[in-house]
């Protein structure tokens, strides 16, 4: 099972993309993929957005994926972060969700995911080192809450599909269909998303995952796997 398997979400270490890559995003990364905006320290209170749990497809081998917002880890090492996982584990898919604040592992919420629910998530600053991270489950009807403390820097927001690391290293990404983020918010406001905020995840030479362009609303896009060279 899933529980028996520490994993941990890593921060983006971004670099500038290459001239020969023509789908021209702002960063690359080879764990991350989405959208990432940057600012001052303490620039961001409140993230939130929707998305709707993914397929996962068939591997040959164990392979897993992430969805999340967070606040910080885009080049700095802290990050408080919630979302849902869809793995292949021993020939089968695993769904469920969980919440993070690096450098901790992961805590999986024990209410059920499955693909096609749809969810809603939030993260927002109470006191000075205060966070009440909240994860809804539409679809089926529960909603899960904690408060935590968290003092990073609040300079990074996030909205992001990553391969995790497993046993210390980035684990293979799973097949998955399209993961459509809606309704993106930052401090309570469209967070006006642009091209140059976007980031595409590549390993070696294989482009993995590529966000498509922000909705015309700039809150929303879809992340989808690719492989190639």
């Amino acid at each position: 099972m899933t529980d028996r398997i520490r994993k941990r979400r890593q921060p983006c270490k971004p670099k500038q993309p290459q001239k020969s890559i023509l789908l021209q995003p702002g960063w690359i990364s080879s764990n991350w993929s989405g959208y990432a905006k940057i600012g001052l320290p303490r620039s961001y209170k409140r993230i939130s957005a929707e998305w709707i749990v993914p397929y996962v497809l068939p591997s040959r081998m164990n392979a897993y994926s992430s969805a999340w917002i967070g606040i910080d880890g885009y080049n700095n090492t802290d990050l408080i972060q919630t979302g849902t996982s869809h793995d292949w584990v021993n020939g089968k898919p695993v769904y469920y969700a969980w919440w993070e604040i690096l450098p901790a592992a992961e805590t999986m919420i024990s209410s059920p995911v499955s693909p096609g629910d749809k969810m809603q998530a939030t993260i927002t600053k109470i006191t000075r080192k205060t966070w009440c991270i909240t994860l809804k489950n539409v679809s089926k009807g529960w909603t899960f809450r904690t408060v935590q403390r968290y003092s990073g820097p609040q300079s990074s927001a996030e909205w992001i599909v990553e391969a995790p690391t497993v046993a210390g290293s980035t684990a293979a990404l799973s097949s998955f269909t399209p993961i459509q983020f809606r309704h993106c918010r930052l401090n309570g406001r469209s967070p006006q998303l642009r091209s140059n905020l976007k980031g595409i995840m590549t390993q070696g030479k294989r482009v993995l995952a590529v966000p498509g362009p922000a909705n015309r609303c700039k809150d929303g896009f879809v992340v989808r796997r690719v492989s190639c060279s």
